[in-house]
């Protein structure tokens, strides 16, 4: 996709350095090399020259690099100045390249020209975006499998699957006097669907599941702590958060609004929650507290019921705020009263149940070991690729269409079970760019940082 105008920036972060890079691209590119280095641009030859301004004045010497079109980041001419890393330096050349017929990048428009040229799609785009913010080496290894296509593929995998399958449904809808069947009524019944859906559904489940962790490794787990009053939820934040950021009392009902911190838990970054006990009350200032406990719960990745022996049976009610994709761990606080060993169990329900003490830390590297695990740290990591929130609300999406589309066979609305496959194939095109709107586009590359 050709662009009449070329485009500018800083590529390097802002402030002082020992090398600063100006990138270029776009169809003057030769030019302004040719203007400020005074050499002939030739393919990936490394030049060591003077840049100079309109009179000749030397600004600084330093490295040009030309790659052309379309073998380049952008699939346009692209040139790279190496120069001194002073911001004083960089923005002279920046200016300079601007007199030159350039103009100023905007946020992630090297990256967005890349995907209108074909050089990567959307979803290894915005890959590009999350390797740079990567804020673990777990993380920094999803995104570069993301870049290198690992993302892509399963959805690429999964959009063939499914023109499969509406190819399938729409012939026979168009022709149901050829041998896809006699009558609509055994077309709509055939195993061919039947069996083709269920590997949709299948294929789509692994891949919404890899992007959750995906998600998590990216922007880290929201962590929900709830329980009754009293039973440890306040010590428990201070000392995963290694503060004393909570009051503490044997009051019961001394946390009335939600309280957050962040926590770094081995590049890991985890938002804890502290909230209000869950009782019955006839004070309101309490009542509101646990209306904000509920809603805080209502979007949490993870959701920690601290509990005793006591009420361990009856507790587990007061997770039904909790979404369903949600991870839940059930701790038993306070074993220095009890005396029970920490220890982690897994009952026949698949709940992970946590014995530990807040107070003298007994156990809590169990809760903490299973909250990286849940974040996608260390074997859960393997393979593992970084998504967005976007992905998984489009994956979502998917599923409610393949949902739909099967009622709609149980039905007998072949055509109406076709529209929904149509439109979970639009949506899932989204996710890498095969169908996307400039709104979009713009939403996505507008957090890219200037010069990428």
């Amino acid at each position: 996709m050709a662009n009449a105008d070329t485009i500018a920036a800083i590529a390097t972060p802002s402030g002082a350095g020992g090398i600063g890079i100006v990138r270029v691209s776009g169809p003057r590119t030769r030019a302004i090399a040719q203007a400020l280095t005074g050499k002939i641009a030739r393919t990936r030859k490394v030049y060591f020259c003077p840049f100079r301004d309109g009179d000749e004045a030397i600004l600084d010497r330093g490295l040009a690099l030309f790659f052309p079109a379309p073998a380049s980041f952008t699939g346009e001419d692209v040139l790279e100045l190496h120069a001194h890393g002073s911001p004083v330096v960089l923005n002279w050349l920046l200016r300079r390249v601007c007199e030159l017929g350039a103009r100023r990048a905007r946020p992630g428009e090297f990256s967005e020209r890349a995907f209108l040229n074909g050089k990567l799609d959307l979803a290894q785009a915005e890959a590009v975006a999350d390797l740079i913010a990567a804020g673990s080496e777990a993380a920094a290894r999803a995104a570069l499998r993301s870049l290198e296509g690992d993302f892509s593929e399963s959805v690429r995998a999964l959009f063939e699957a499914l023109t499969h399958l509406r190819a399938w449904l729409e012939a026979a809808l168009d022709f149901p006097e050829e041998d896809f069947a006699h009558e609509e009524q055994d077309f709509l019944s055939a195993p061919q669907l039947a069996d083709g859906l269920a590997r949709l559904n299948a294929q789509l489940a692994e891949l919404l599941a890899a992007a959750r962790r995906g998600v998590r490794l990216r922007d880290g787990l929201h962590v929900v702590i709830v329980g009754r009053p009293n039973v440890g939820k306040s010590s428990l934040l201070n000392a995963l958060a290694h503060s004393e950021r909570a009051i503490v009392t044997e009051i019961a009902g001394t946390t009335r609004d939600v309280l957050r911190e962040t926590v770094n838990l081995d590049g890991i970054v985890l938002t804890l929650a502290d909230t209000a006990g869950l009782r019955e009350s006839g004070d309101v200032v309490e009542a509101e507290g646990m209306r904000r406990a509920h809603a805080e719960l209502g979007r949490a990745d993870v959701a920690i019921l601290v509990t005793d022996s006591a009420h361990e049976q009856t507790d587990s009610i007061l997770l039904g705020s909790a979404p369903p994709g949600a991870a839940r761990i059930l701790v038993h606080n306070k074993i220095d009263r009890s005396g029970e060993p920490a220890h982690r169990a897994v009952n026949e329900s698949g709940e992970i149940h946590i014995w530990l003490s807040a107070r003298t830390g007994a156990g809590l590297d169990l809760l903490r070991e299973e909250l990286k695990c849940l974040a996608g740290h260390g074997e859960a990591s393997q393979g593992a690729f970084s998504a967005r929130a976007r992905h998984v609300q489009a994956l979502q999406d998917v599923a409610a269409h393949l949902q739909a589309s099967q009622e709609h066979l149980q039905q007998r609305t072949g055509e109406l079970a076709a529209e929904e496959l149509r439109q979970a194939q639009q949506v899932l095109g989204e996710i890498t760019g095969r169908f996307s709107s400039d709104d979009l586009l713009g939403r996505i590359f507008s957090t890219f940082c200037i010069g990428k």
